[in-house]
């Protein structure tokens, strides 16, 4: 495995026990990041797949916890574990 395939396994790793806040958090420190007139083309690249890595990783935790939602609303219990 190459340096930046273990890099971006552990990136993945990181990003399943990122809370929805701190996703959000990272978030907004990208689109900072993005907005600053001095970034390169690369690196803004790479801030955008990052970015884009961590919406995608907030966004099935939020699915996640609508589906659990829906079963409690629907009269269904659920075990939370």
């Amino acid at each position: 495995m190459s340096k930046e395939e273990k890099k971006s396994a552990s990136d993945e790793r990181d990003l399943d026990s990122l809370s929805v806040e701190e996703g959000f958090g990272m978030l907004e420190e990208t689109v900072r990041r993005l907005s600053d007139e001095e970034i390169s083309l690369e690196d803004s690249f790479r801030e955008f797949e990052r970015g884009m890595k961590v919406l995608k990783a907030v966004n099935e935790k939020i699915d996640r916890v609508e589906k659990k939602v829906r079963v409690i609303t629907e009269g269904g219990e659920y075990d939370f574990q």
